[in-house]
């Protein structure tokens, strides 16, 4: 990915369409469809059931204003969209508005090419932000203070039990409350006959940094200079991890394979009756037995409260769409994640919610009463963690997902593994930053 984002920042630029807000005020009028109406051009990416969904409430929108006709162009997923859209930038051929991952939508932003939304939402008398999670809208706003996405939903890692092997070892899975919970309650599980108490999911070294932010651990220090990757918050972390793996034999993770094998082993082990957990991903949920499994929020650290990072997929309006155009994408953008519609998507895509409103909203209630994992999510967005902006393009967390490949693999110590990924990390920042 960050390879990516690098060739295709630098297409951009080598084409010279940079441009700014004073040029786009001059504008041409918006496209005209059949009928008058201003033309909205959306580029979004899904699975086929997200897809029909997403065109089934444009068509409703479609139907519902005289204003704007919003015309949909579907990709086969988000690295997609952003090639074809640094391309259509270039050609005077991009979309009105974009579904896209936060880092394209922050660096499309720095350099001009998708909108502050500000204006528009202050001239929303029906914008409040506090219908928004904060962990996922504060994503989508860049330190001058400019707001260059509306978070369409989110994606946060949560915990999946065991049902019996917690009921045969006596654990009431409300009682964990911090990973030292649960690694004694992976003790009596594995008493019990089971292979383990619990296995974090392996593939990166995400689970070992949702556990380090519960501990107060920090990737970069405040004046954003220098890699904090091996401080104490980051150690204790990571070196129990280790311990609970490699010494106690407690919990274990499945790394490599093809594709996505490791995933299904581990979900595998639970399901057969080998681990008493995982931690994994709320779009694990269609392949789960609810009568076998139940979800739960991820621990806390010591008394913390638990902050696993959370992840949004953003909805950005393009610099250079005429101010009608804007206007219009910004009327659909308001559509597209009202509660109603925002919930209709989450009850078929099963993310999380981003917009709290979701929960007044009948059919969600239902939705999370047959359907465990969104009230989790639901719960866990209130005090997940936003892993910061790296300077570095995906360097230092490179270095995160060797050094835990070498904890949770191969036993080396946590201390040992973030010296290096802390050498390797700083000596990338220092690179980014010109040092």
């Amino acid at each position: 990915m960050k390879k990516l984002l690098s060739a295709a920042l630098a297409l951009l630029l080598a084409a010279g369409c940079s441009s700014s807000p004073a040029a786009s005020s001059a504008a041409p009028a918006g496209n005209e469809s059949a009928g008058g109406k201003t033309e909205i051009e959306f580029w979004y990416a899904g699975g086929k059931t997200v897809v029909d969904l997403i065109q089934k409430i444009v068509d409703e929108y479609n139907g519902s204003q005289d204003a704007y006709f919003v015309k949909t162009v579907t990709q086969a997923d988000y690295t997609e969209t952003f090639q074809k859209l640094q391309a259509g930038i270039a050609g005077k051929a991009a979309p009105d508005i974009v579904l896209l991952d936060t880092a394209p939508a922050r660096m499309l932003y720095e350099k001009q090419l998708v909108a502050d939304l500000r204006p528009l939402q202050e001239a929303d008398p029906n914008y409040n932000a506090d219908d928004y999670f904060a962990v996922y809208a504060d994503q989508a706003t860049y330190d001058d203070g400019g707001i260059f996405a509306r978070p369409m939903y989110g994606t946060i890692q949560i915990c999946y039990y065991n049902i019996e092997a917690f009921e045969k070892a006596g654990i009431d899975p409300t009682s964990i409350k911090s990973w030292q919970d649960m690694a004694e309650a992976g003790k009596k599980i594995v008493a019990e006959g089971y292979d383990f108490g619990w296995e974090p999911m392996g593939g990166d070294g995400k689970n070992l940094i949702d556990a380090a932010f519960a501990n107060g651990a920090k990737v970069l220090s405040d004046d954003g200079k220098t890699v904090l990757i091996n401080s104490p918050e980051w150690v204790e972390v990571w070196e129990s991890f280790r311990q609970w793996i490699h010494d106690d034999k407690i919990m274990t993770t499945h790394w490599g394979g093809q594709g996505w094998e490791y995933w299904y082993a581990t979900i595998d082990d639970v399901i057969e009756g080998k681990a008493g957990g995982y931690t994994g991903s709320p779009a694990d949920a269609p392949d789960l037995d609810f009568s076998i499994v139940q979800p739960m929020e991820q621990p806390g650290w010591n008394g913390n409260v638990s902050m696993p990072w959370a992840q949004a997929l953003m909805l950005s309006i393009l610099e250079g769409s005429s101010d009608a155009e804007k206007q219009g994408a910004y009327d659909f953008m308001n559509y597209l994640t009202n509660p109603e519609n925002h919930a209709a998507f989450l009850e078929v895509s099963g993310y999380a919610a981003v917009n709290k409103k979701v929960s007044e909203v009948e059919s969600y209630k239902k939705y999370m009463e047959e359907n465990p994992v969104a009230a989790v999510l639901l719960k866990q967005s209130e005090h997940a963690a936003v892993y910061p902006v790296d300077p570095t393009g995906g360097a230092i967390l490179d270095a995160l997902n060797i050094a835990a490949s070498k904890i949770e693999v191969d036993g080396v110590s946590a201390q040992e593994a973030l010296d290096e990924a802390q050498k390797n990390a700083q000596t990338a920042l220092d690179e980014a930053l010109g040092g």
